[in-house]
């Protein structure tokens, strides 16, 4: 199957710009680490033409790395210029072009990071993946990887992961997949480049020298009780005078297994203080959280016997677990006892639950709606919405997200953009006046009334295009068992609260938990929190955000894809023994809230990008933040659990209550 044939200047029309297509080979994946081998551009126009070609090797000065992949060993890459002597020849072929390249944030990235090493700016204002653009164009391919794309659209490719044969691929791609984009009418996913963001994160890694904190060796076993002793692993905060010099403090505390912090939040365990009315940060966070407080005397009294906690070690690493049958129904779906709940301990063997970490909030951050898993469904799989895309528009939110449970519940894939493989579109009140519904007509999508929907669930009526087109009451008649258009999407369809097993044994240890919001919307940030069976972290390391953006040696990692596009990526064989879940949330950059966003699609993926499990999650109005989902270890195996939790509070407070140590 190919896209609709456009005529260059339909496309030079619809998309004005002029494009500098890159692929860069590199030492390694990441930027501040790594060193790029190889560089290739090629100049296209807005009408898909091909104008100029421009391609070298570089000496990296380094270990090429993975010479298996790229091919670019040491003695091939020897003699050939370093990055300073191309700078002048490559900068001038990105400057005033759109950067468009395969995984673009990653050629950017490296290239950037080249560019400041050099105390110069890459001049690239805007960058195009064409990896989100194929996503959005709602291919019907395995895959989104550059050799399935080409296949697609009928473009040989001589040799993958050259830096040359590469770029001429993805030149010839472009124009095919301009064209079926203006077939749309769909707008180019174009993220803005050199951000505050983007900016953090090719700044130098912090260095990894022997003089910093190592994480506490203990879990933390709770606030200290009154009388009672020292246990290792409590997090420990000193403010305030002392007799004793403060580094001395720490570094006795340290000695025996405690944990010292730099902030107070409902996590630590004692405050120590000469003073709790000092007025610091610390002394007020204290008495606003009713933490247990120790004077100088009394904790280097109790500093003398202090008793053993537990290891962060003495945990079991989950062995590989087989691959479940693909599809869109979900067997395996489940809401265990110790997991029905987010927060719930995922420990091996309890079966209490609990609420997620809200203990210390601010009184506003509390959920503003109950989150348990709805009802199993009432139809079999083979429902004629099953593995569909459904599309709602208008109502006031409470009503559109109830509409959307009963979507999923039909096990049906509530919609968060328009794209080509909707098969209907269901209108609340205000639906038909929606921005997005000449998009939705041009691309001849069934629209129907919220009365018509719920009549079809009811097994009276079947969506469908009327005659004559689309409208709000276009549907066929009561008894045609036939399907709403659409092609049907593969992946399970996971309701807030439902659980499944990860398979690791066929399907690999690698995942990426993908979110994609309104593409409208740009000031959402993907974050992950590595926690132990405490719900905190082990050090302020295990918080991934975009400052931040992996922890544990890589193995969990933050994916930008795209302005609307973001993925926290997972190697569950290199996850430490001591972490036991990994909650991944969506915070809110600005005042914003979840309810003006909208919903938020959440996949977890393979590493071809196929998608195994789906869910679709509505905040309510005034949350900031969004516990998306979570992959904890049960028994012997990974799971994933869908949350949809929200909180009215900021990320800071999200990362206090996990143990992050953010300054007042």
């Amino acid at each position: 199957m190919s896209s609709p044939l456009l005529q260059p200047s339909a496309i030079a029309a619809a998309y004005p710009h002029r494009y500098a297509v890159v692929d860069v080979e590199t030492s390694g994946l990441i930027a501040q680490r790594s060193r790029v081998l190889s560089v290739a551009v090629v100049h296209v126009a807005s009408d898909g033409t091909v104008e100029r070609r421009w391609s070298t090797l570089l000496d990296p000065g380094c270990d090429p790395g993975p010479v298996h992949i790229h091919g670019l060993t040491r003695e091939r890459l020897a003699g050939s210029p370093t990055f300073d002597l191309v700078a002048d020849s490559l900068l001038p072929l990105l400057d005033g072009r759109i950067f468009v390249a395969h995984n673009a944030v990653f050629d950017w990235q490296m290239l950037a990071t080249e560019a400041m090493r050099l105390g110069i700016r890459l001049p690239v204002e805007w960058r195009l993946c064409t990896r989100v653009l194929a996503r959005r164009l709602d291919l019907d391919l395995p895959n989104l990887k550059l050799a399935t794309l080409a296949g697609y659209w009928g473009v040989v490719q001589r040799q993958a992961h050259d830096a040359v044969d590469d770029a001429d691929v993805l030149a010839a791609l472009l124009p095919r997949a301009l064209g079926h984009a203006a077939s749309q009418q769909l707008d180019l996913p174009l993220a803005p480049c050199g951000t505050a963001r983007d900016n953090m994160a090719i700044l130098p890694a912090r260095p990894r020298a022997s003089t910093r904190k190592p994480p506490c060796p203990y879990l933390n076993p709770g606030p200290l009780t009154v009388g009672g002793p020292l246990v290792q692993g409590m997090r420990v905060a000193f403010t305030g005078d002392t007799v004793t010099d403060r580094e001395e403090l720490v570094e006795k505390a340290t000695a025996a297994g405690l944990h010292v912090t730099s902030a107070v939040s409902r996590r630590t365990s004692v405050v120590v203080t000469n003073d709790i009315r000092s007025g610091t940060s610390k002394a007020r966070a204290a008495l606003t959280h009713g933490t247990p407080v120790l004077d100088e005397r009394g904790f280097l009294n109790l500093l003398d016997d202090v008793r053993p906690g537990r290891r962060r070690e003495e945990q079991r690493t989950p062995e590989p677990v087989p691959l479940p049958t693909a599809g869109p129904t979900p067997p395996g779906t489940h809401a265990d006892t110790a997991s029905a709940r987010p927060g719930a301990s995922a420990r091996p063997g309890r079966s209490q639950t609990r609420a997620a970490p809200t203990e210390g909030l601010p009184a506003g951050g509390l959920p503003t709606r109950p989150v348990q898993a709805p009802p199993a469904p009432p139809t079999p799989a083979s429902h004629p919405f099953a593995g569909r895309r459904i599309l709602v528009l208008g109502g006031a939110h409470a009503e559109a997200a109830q509409l959307r449970e009963r979507i999923t519940a039909f096990r049906g894939i509530p919609a968060v953009n328009v794209t080509a493989s909707l098969a209907l579109v269901v209108c609340l009140d205000g639906g038909e006046q929606n921005r997005r519904m000449p998009r939705i007509r041009h691309l001849d999508i069934p629209v129907v009334t919220a009365e018509a929907f719920l009549r079809d669930i009811a097994g009276q009526r079947h969506p469908g295009p009327a005659a004559g087109g689309t409208g709000p009451d276009a549907t066929v008649a009561a008894g045609a068992p036939q399907p709403p258009a659409g092609q049907v999407l593969t992946g399970r369809v996971l309701p807030r609260g439902g659980v499944q097993d990860l398979p690791t044994a066929a399907a690999g240890t690698r995942w990426a938990i993908a979110a994609t919001w309104s593409w409208e919307v740009r000031d959402v940030d993907l974050v992950a929190f590595l926690v132990g069976d405490d719900d905190l972290v082990g050090t302020d390391d295990d918080f991934v955000f975009y400052n931040q953006p992996q922890a544990a040696d890589e193995a969990v990692v933050l994916r930008v894809d795209g302005p609307a596009e973001q993925a926290i990526t997972v190697d569950l064989a290199a996850i430490p023994d001591d972490t036991r879940k990994i909650i991944i949330a969506a915070a809110l950059d600005g005042s914003r809230t979840f309810g003006e966003i909208g919903p938020i699609e959440v996949g977890a993926q393979t590493p071809d990008a196929a998608t195994w499990l789906r869910a679709t999650l509505d905040a309510a109005t005034t949350e900031r933040t969004l516990i998306l989902a979570e992959i904890y270890r049960r028994a012997d195996a990974w799971r994933f659990r869908v949350v949809g939790q929200g909180y009215n509070h900021e990320l800071a407070d999200l990362a206090r209550a996990h143990g992050i140590e953010v300054e007042d």
